[in-house]
């Protein structure tokens, strides 16, 4: 415990203060997601408190911790228990100048993913949730890791039903995103075995045959390696076309992976569900990573016939 607490008694920037403020309100937001409170839940707020037991004598944890831990003491956090929470995180964050909105919706998502896993199960309620929240904050489009959540969503709630695998696919991409050093009982080898089980299906294909000659591709996202026009000009030149937009005549869609933080679970909105629902509607776009991609290119060029 002491060694986690030493990370949190450098917070002496308001941008900090602020940040963890975000994650706390998702953070309670998430652990009522479901409207059942366990113990296991209860640990993680108390475990949040005492991480920041050192800041108890400044604005605003001298307000905030004492009402959590209040909330916490008998071990059910109640609505209004829980609406006290967030009315005074948002009297604090909505004060600030210090994030735009932007910056402080990622830091509550990142908060409440936490607390939907506080417990270390995901359930039904909590993923629909998490998809209303999605929907009523929709502005976030564009940003990490919002886009690769929402793709993950539409594909596992397309067909309004949810499979084990599809909720440890969820839980194996959350892993990506809750600060396990700030966790009780959430422990990181548990979520990198479920990234090493599954790779996520109807996004990016795994090692995918790629041609180029009368094919169609197909481009979203920002590539590591060069611009979107290139990327295009080399495929005119191995035989294919490009065109701005997915469609059931579209062969590849290349999804590019600069910035990205685990390119396996690469999403970029729009063009990433409508290549979706084209495959589940029978179509045979194919989701390709950009690595896979120059993979290709690099043994058409050289001539090396797969």
């Amino acid at each position: 415990m002491s060694g986690a607490l030493s990370d949190y008694q450098v917070f002496t920037k308001p941008a900090e203060l602020h940040k963890a403020i975000n994650t706390l309100r998702g953070l309670v937001a998430g652990i009522n997601s479901d409207a059942e409170v366990d113990g296991k839940e209860i640990q993680e707020l108390v475990h949040w408190c005492e991480l920041h037991s050192p800041l108890r004598d400044r604005h605003p944890f001298s307000e905030i911790l004492p009402v959590v831990e209040r909330a916490c003491e008998d071990g059910v956090i109640s609505e209004e228990e829980s609406k006290d929470i967030l009315w005074l995180c948002n009297n604090f964050v909505d004060n600030s100048s210090y994030y735009d909105a932007i910056t402080s919706s990622i830091q509550f998502l990142s908060g409440l993913v936490h607390g939907l896993m506080a417990d270390g199960e995901l359930g039904d309620k909590e993923i629909f949730k998490l998809k209303s929240w999605m929907e009523s904050n929709d502005f976030l489009a564009g940003t990490y890791p919002f886009d690769e959540i929402n793709s993950l969503l539409y594909t596992v709630l397309a067909d309004k039903v949810i499979t084990k695998e599809e909720r440890e696919q969820l839980m194996a991409f959350f892993g990506n995103i809750i600060d396990f050093t700030s966790s009780y009982n959430l422990v990181e080898k548990d979520f990198n075995e479920l990234k090493n089980k599954y790779s996520i299906s109807g996004i990016c294909a795994m090692c995918p045959e790629i041609t180029f000659e009368d094919k169609t591709f197909c481009f979203t996202g920002e590539s590591y390696r060069t611009t979107r026009t290139e990327m295009g000009n080399i495929v005119k030149k191995l035989g294919g076309q490009v065109r701005s937009g997915v469609s059931a005549k579209t062969d590849y869609l290349i999804v590019g992976n600069a910035g990205n933080q685990c390119w396996a679970y690469s999403c970029y909105g729009r063009k990433i569900e409508d290549a979706v629902q084209i495959r589940k509607d029978g179509g045979n776009v194919i989701i390709v990573n950009e690595t896979d991609f120059w993979d290709a290119v690099d043994d058409a060029l050289a001539g090396i016939e797969k």
